[in-house]
């Protein structure tokens, strides 16, 4: 893996206040990166889902009598 030499910089400013290696913070914003694109596809799949099959107004009227709404 290459890097510019100012984001090393930069990553080691924030490693040493975290008190952690670079590898560890690579790691851990590596996996939040996976996470995050793996989010939005599944935001997108769903979005494209809807928009060819959108909810009908009965869709979830099933759940209306389930709902608790409290006192209040």
């Amino acid at each position: 893996m290459t890097l510019d030499d100012e984001l090393v910089a930069t990553v080691d400013k924030v490693v040493k206040e975290l008190k952690t290696t670079r590898s560890a913070f690579a790691r851990k914003a590596l996996k939040d990166a996976v996470k995050q694109v793996n989010i939005k596809m599944l935001e997108n799949k769903h979005k494209k889902g809807y928009g060819c099959h959108p909810v009908n107004k009965t869709e979830f009227s099933v759940w209306e009598s389930e709902q608790e709404w409290g006192d209040a």
